[in-house]
Order: C-alpha cells, then structure tokens, then sequence
C-alpha cells in the first residue's frame, strides 16, 4: 500500500519540462521535497503587457526584453512542501501595477523543496551565481545596476545579498523579507544579507520568534507588530505579505542603519491610523498609568485605541506627546472619549486634571487637528467630550 502512495505521489507531482506556452511556476509536490532534487534554476519574464503569461528567461535574452526598464527579481525560499508560494502571483501584480518594469520570478523551487533545512540553504550561493549570469547579460546589453532591484524572501533574501556582494554593493536596491534566521543567525556579513549589499537595502522581520532572522540587517529595518505574529497571516512559516509602496527610494539611501516598528491589523489593507496625542496636566503630583482613546463619527462608528506599550508618566505643565493607533480612520470625528487606568485596584480612584490635548492625524496630515481644553477624567472612567478645532 505504501509503494503504490508513493508512486502516485510520484505521477501527480512531477512535472514536465517540455516547452510551455506560459510558462508557469515549478510545483514538485511533497513527494520530491521528501526525496530531495537537484537545483534547477528557472527565470520567469513578466511585463506589462504579458502580465497573464510570462517568458522563460533562456541563456540568451530575447529580443523583446526592455533592459533599459528597472528589473526586479522575486526570490523565494525554502518550499519544505514542493508547493509554489500562493503569494506570488499577487507580488507579481502588485509590482506591476505600481510601476511599468520587468518582474523576473526566480524559480528555484528544484533545491529549494527538500524537507531538510540545510540542504536547500546550501544551493543559496549556486541559485546567486545563476543570477549573476543573467545580470551580466543584461549589463551588456545596456542595463544598469542602479536599475536591479531585488525582492528576496526566507532564504532568498541571503540570495539576494549573495548576489549584491558579487557586485560589490552597487545593486539598486535589496528587499530582504523575512530573512531565514537558521544557519544564519550569528554569522559575519560575507555569509548573509548585508546592509552594504546594495545602494539601499530594507528588510522586513515578521517572525523573529520562529525561523526569521531577529537583527538589524539593512539600512533600515520594519518590525510590523514587534516582528512577532502577524495579525491576519497564519501563525506558519508558510504565511506572509508584503507590499511596497515607494516608487521613488533615492531619498533613504542615505540613511544610517535604523529600525522602525510598526503595527497592522488582520484584514486588508492592514493598515492602522496613527494620531499624535499631546496632553498637558495641571495635577499637583504626578500621575503614572495609561490612556485608552475612542473616536466616533457622524454615523455612530467608532474606533478605540489603548496606549498600553509602557504607563506614561503625567507631570504638572510637562507636555506628553502619545502615538494612538486606531484600526480605523473616520473622516469626521463628532467625539472623543478618554479612560485614565492607573492600573492599580486598590486605594483611591485617580483623577487626570487637563489642561489641554490636541490629536494631530499622522497619515492624513490635510485633516485638522482636533483640541480639547479643561477636562477632568476620572480613573476608570469613561469621559466623553466634542473636539473643537485647533
């Protein structure tokens, strides 16, 4: 009974490298991830206008290849199920949809399937020499460098950073998402992604308590909801998103090396709403604990933030800057409710004596700024009040 599973295992998950009319991404199936491959490299063309169907990238270019276009490369990594990522595609749109360029799908799915870790991270540097090759030609028929542009997920990121080395770093620029920490954490630059590896590298960390790396390794460095998990993704190494809105990066070039934190929400587009929130007291001593802010509109909608991420610390004429993150943005806010918690259960019930507070919108900055002034709240108690503008 097992050796008639395997065998069709075996039949349904081989694939034929006969010639096709589209071509498409390589899907092995388990089968071959469990008794490993040997690496084969397929490069698939998309542009604008074969956005449905790609071209198979050969050893010579052809003829319609635009390589005066910004080229971005898509890099995978480690496939333990033989399965094509499902979040390609969407990648593929996305990029193409932001700028008229060549999207080059980097199938190295023959190496990268294998139920053993090391072993597909051990074809990252061949899968790197490949790209070179095809970059070289590319450069000698009029490309630029400032013109690469590579995308790298998992253990692909290292590939990407691999292949910016062999250019000394003159690679436009290098996206590492999610760079695979096995085998990787802990080793010098030569051996992983770099922030020296391109003109501009950044680097998206969403799973640094699993298998992702957890230091800084670019010019700049996102931890979406601290790194860890991601709300609306499936808590596997199998989930992720990306998104990427700069059409124009020359301005962070130079910057130093930074990390930036930020947080989404579970559905699309993920995004949260961001506001400044300044307060002023006039409390005789000093209060510690935290805020929790509602917006409601004309409608009866409202959004709710908590600012929970470490008690502020409210002093007499000291002005307090807050960063509030609401899963919603409302267009016209009607009230605000605040709650003070010192978060204490005995003793006492606090009291937050304002002077003023004003929310400035971060996102959309053309909103107006919305101010309240002489307020009492009381701890643990919801207080209600209509904005005026500021």
């Amino acid at each position: 009974m097992l050796g008639l599973f395997l065998i069709l295992c075996l039949a349904w998950s081989v694939s034929s490298d006969t010639d096709e009319k589209c071509p498409t991404f390589t899907n092995i199936g388990f089968y071959n991830a469990l008794v490993g491959t040997r690496l084969k490299v397929r490069l698939l063309l998309y542009t604008d206008g074969n956005f449905a169907c790609a071209k198979l990238l050969e050893s010579t270019l052809p003829g319609s290849f635009n390589v005066t276009k910004k080229s971005t490369f898509i890099i995978h990594g480690y496939r333990p199920t033989g399965s094509p990522p499902v979040w390609m595609d969407d990648l593929v749109e996305a990029l193409l949809r932001i700028e008229d360029m060549n999207v080059i799908v980097v199938d190295w799915n023959r190496g990268a399937a294998n139920v053993i870790y090391s072993i597909s991270s051990g074809f990252t540097k061949p899968v790197a020499k490949i790209l070179k090759q095809t970059i070289d030609q590319m450069l000698a028929n009029g490309a630029t460098l400032d013109n690469i542009y590579m995308i790298g997920v998992s253990l692909g990121a290292h590939i990407a950073g691999f292949v910016g080395k062999m250019y000394d770093g003159k690679l436009g620029r290098i996206t590492g998402l999610d760079p695979a920490g096995p085998l990787y954490n802990g080793k010098p630059p030569d051996k992983r992604l770099d922030h020296r590896d391109a003109q501009f590298v950044d680097v998206i960390h969403s799973d640094i308590d699993g298998l992702g790396f957890r230091e800084s390794l670019g010019n700049i460095d996102f931890y979406p909801n601290g790194g860890v998990d991601q709300p609306g993704c499936p808590q596997t190494i199998f989930g992720g998103y990306y998104a990427d809105r700069w059409k124009n990066y020359t301005t962070l070039k130079d910057r130093p090396v930074t990390k930036a934190f930020f947080d989404t929400t579970d559905k699309k587009p993920f995004c949260m709403y961001h506001y400044f929130v300044d307060i002023l007291i006039w409390n005789k001593n000093s209060q510690k604990g935290y805020i929790t802010i509602k917006l409601t509109d004309m409608n009866g909608h409202s959004t709710e933030s908590t600012i929970n991420h470490e008690p502020t610390t409210f002093q007499k004429y000291h002005q307090v800057s807050l960063l509030a993150r609401f899963a919603q943005d409302l267009d016209q806010v009607k009230s605000i409710s605040l709650v003070f918690s010192s978060g204490t259960v005995l003793g006492p019930k606090s009291k937050l004596r304002i002077i003023w507070m004003k929310l400035r919108p971060i996102n959309r900055p053309e909103k107006p700024q919305m101010c309240r002034y002489d307020l009492v709240v009381t701890e643990n108690k919801e207080t209600a009040f209509q904005p005026i503008l500021c």
